[in-house]
């Protein structure tokens, strides 16, 4: 791939894959600004995720996320981090994979539940897990949308490497022109 054909460097993946640390991982190096999917829809609609999906539903957080998705995608030189569920929508999979290098970042149930419940009070809350046992709950999850992120241009296993290690073999996928200039 050549540099010139990087328009932005899109992140996918379940929640709790790196999306958001290896996004800020890729900014410093390469110098691009950092747009979180996540933190767009949050401005937005003037409050946090988990109760977007309590006051309207996913339904009407899902449209949000395209519409946000549909704004970032049409911009270049950004790294942009998706939220965990919109590469499973097709009009976001296919307005991503037309905005960008789609990267899916995997991890295995086991990681993202640790992840997930390593005991951090300022952790998000989220609302897909739900009641009942998380680590299935992700397995179902994951198994559901593996189809989906199959689709990506690239696929990256996240699984014991440091966000700058995941960020390295990202850029080295993408090739040198990405570099910061000094």
């Amino acid at each position: 791939m050549q540099p010139d054909q990087v328009r932005n460097i899109i992140l996918v993946g379940f929640m709790a894959s790196g999306k958001s640390s290896v996004g800020r991982a890729l900014s410093r190096r390469c110098g691009w600004p950092r747009v979180d999917a996540d933190e767009e829809i949050v401005s937005r609609a003037g409050k946090p995720i988990a109760d977007i999906f309590r006051d309207s539903g996913e339904d009407a957080f899902r449209e949000l996320e395209r519409a946000v998705v549909t704004d970032i995608c049409a911009e270049s030189g950004k790294i942009i981090a998706a939220g965990g569920g919109s590469f499973i929508d097709d009009e976001n999979r296919q307005t991503m994979l037309d905005g960008g290098t789609v990267f899916y970042l995997s991890a295995h149930p086991e990681t993202i539940h640790r992840r997930v419940t390593k005991g951090n009070p300022n952790a998000p809350v989220r609302p897909l897990l739900g009641p009942g046992n998380p680590l299935e709950r992700i397995t179902e999850l994951l198994a559901q949308r593996t189809p989906a992120y199959s689709q990506a241009h690239h696929s990256v296993e996240t699984d014991g490497l440091t966000p700058d290690q995941v960020a390295e073999a990202i850029l080295k996928i993408c090739g040198p022109g990405l570099s910061k200039k000094t």
